[in-house]
């Protein structure tokens, strides 16, 4: 949930909280590995197929199987 999206304040505060320390993570990584993260649907991909070594899609297919 977005920091937009949050309905009570607090849950707003910890949602811009967990935004700040994420991208302090993502700058720490970056100059560690001295290249950019993939951002948006390229980070989905990276994140996805890093689990299991599958793509989104792949696994949303062989789920449709399965039912």
């Amino acid at each position: 949930m977005g920091v937009k999206e949050a309905p009570t304040a607090k849950g707003k505060a910890a949602a811009k909280g967990l935004m700040k320390s994420t991208a302090k993570e993502e700058r720490k990584v970056e100059a560690k590995t001295g290249k950019d993260l993939p951002k948006g649907e390229k980070r989905f991909e990276e994140r996805s197929k890093s689990s299991d070594g599958k793509s989104a899609g792949t696994k949303q297919k062989t789920g449709m199987k399965k039912k």
